[in-house]
């Protein structure tokens, strides 16, 4: 006896699935999965989740029964040209511009199953298997290993050129460019042992220890030499990296910074204001820490937001920071928004400082920002180094979007704007955008060849 079961994806696509009374729940959810053409995770019932390996009868699923499919987001990684997205069944889909780098993974397709996490380089990807190994793709052959033998692996970081890659026993292995960070030479030795958590910078790396102390390698003057600091880096909680140097959380709230000095890696001017220290946001030049009281402390390039004296008096009740290339951008308590930075992309507001109130949330590009308000409207500014706008895209509260900006690079949507729906997520390339979609599907558009709709 069969029954006929009714199963759905709460983006509300359904389809009918036959299934005997003996067969499994794992078995009603595979068929789910191929009819509604995405990846799964469990079924559930209005009770909760059921046991994939339970009958159909034992779970009490009778005919016209209505289950639903909960399906495993879609995580996607960009390189400075490429998508590469971890689909719903942990394979892996990826696409960019031809010729530019990691945008054809064919080569080692039927090795990316049961993918736990992607790193991008600037132009090759390094992704983390189930079974704790590694496979990579791209066209930075120093990055790219197709016989990379690591096993044991629990997390992986990288910065423009190189990788590290955490094991389970607190080693780290890393390859690429040597002098950005991919020489053996230093993770082979005792220093990098008990490894935590692992940041970068452009062209270093910093990895916080389980005791709180900070190891760092790669580029000297990029952050990779912390010498200078090394009897500060105790207790480190958290490390934030700009393109050229570091900064790092303590836990009695103070903050330790080394790297180039004029993006950041020297905040002796404002080492007495830096208590309580909650989060850190960092530009490409400079460095903006939001403090415990709601106030801001900024450092680094100056014109590229490190100084934020003209609007100190209003970085108050502060929730948020978001930062672009050259400038900065805070949220406060009562929805407005506070600039400062390279007034040309995005430092000054002032022409749409009316406009915003009630802001949710901030987004930026290399140049300019874009705020998302309470009534699902939004507001942009900021411009490129041509003078214009560059493209944006907005998620509105309906699920839909809309884009703006150079129409080449993704400011004109319209060729997929029919199945713009029900988006969770955007991420994009300096020239491409991806939407996320509500059932995990993906949709893509800007200056490259790609998939236009999947997986």
């Amino acid at each position: 006896m069969s029954v006929s079961l009714e199963v759905a994806l709460i983006s509300g696509k359904r389809a009918t699935v036959e299934a005997g009374l003996a067969e499994t729940v794992e078995t009603v959810a595979q068929r789910a999965q191929l009819r509604l053409g995405v990846g799964k995770d469990h079924l559930v019932d209005a009770a909760g989740s059921l046991d994939p390996l339970a009958s159909i009868q034992r779970a009490g699923l009778q005919d016209g029964s209505s289950l639903t499919l909960h399906v495993r987001p879609v995580q996607v990684q960009a390189s400075r040209h490429s998508f590469a997205a971890i689909l719903g069944d942990s394979s892996v889909l990826a696409w960019g511009t031809p010729g530019a780098g990691g945008g054809d993974c064919s080569a080692v397709q039927d090795r990316l199953k049961n993918v736990q996490q992607i790193q991008a380089s600037e132009r090759a990807f390094a992704a983390l298997l189930g079974d704790g190994t590694i496979v990579t793709w791209g066209t930075w052959h120093e990055c790219c290993d197709f016989e990379l033998n690591i096993t044991g692996v629990i997390a992986i970081a990288s910065n423009r050129a190189a990788y590290a890659a955490i094991r389970s026993d607190g080693s780290v292995e890393t390859w690429g460019f040597m002098e950005c960070g991919g020489s053996t030479l230093l993770t082979t030795g005792p220093e990098l042992q008990n490894v935590a958590h692992i940041q970068s910078s452009d062209l270093a790396f910093a990895a916080i220890l389980a005791d709180g102390t900070v190891v760092t390698w790669g580029q000297p003057s990029e952050g990779g030499d912390s010498r200078m600091v090394q009897d500060q880096l105790k207790n480190v909680q958290q490390i934030q990296g700009n393109r050229s140097a570091f900064a790092a959380i303590r836990s009695d709230g103070s903050v330790v910074t080394w790297g180039r000095a004029d993006v950041g890696g020297d905040s002796s001017a404002v080492q007495e204001q830096l208590v309580n220290v909650q989060q850190i946001q960092a530009g490409d030049f400079a460095f903006a820490a939001l403090l415990g009281d709601g106030t801001v402390v900024t450092w680094g390039g100056a014109e590229a937001g490190g100084n934020s004296s003209t609007v100190r008096d209003q970085l108050k009740n502060v929730m948020a920071i978001q930062a672009s290339e050259r400038s900065f951008a805070a949220i406060r308590s009562d929805g407005s928004v506070v600039t400062w930075g390279d007034a040309d992309v995005g430092g000054d507001s002032s022409d749409v400082q009316e406009k915003l109130t009630n802001v949710q949330q901030i987004q930026a590009t290399t140049f300019a920002f874009a705020a998302l308000l309470g009534d699902g409207t939004v507001v942009t500014w900021g411009t490129d180094e041509a003078g214009n706008l560059r493209a944006f895209a907005a998620i509105l509260a309906d699920g839909s979007v809309v884009t703006w900006g150079d129409a080449e690079i993704g400011g004109d949507s319209s060729d997929v704007q029919d199945q713009l729906k029900n988006v969770q997520h955007i991420q994009c390339t300096p020239c491409s955008f991806v939407a996320v979609l509500r059932d995990q599907s993906l949709v893509t558009w800007g200056r490259f060849i790609g998939p236009r709709e999947g997986p």
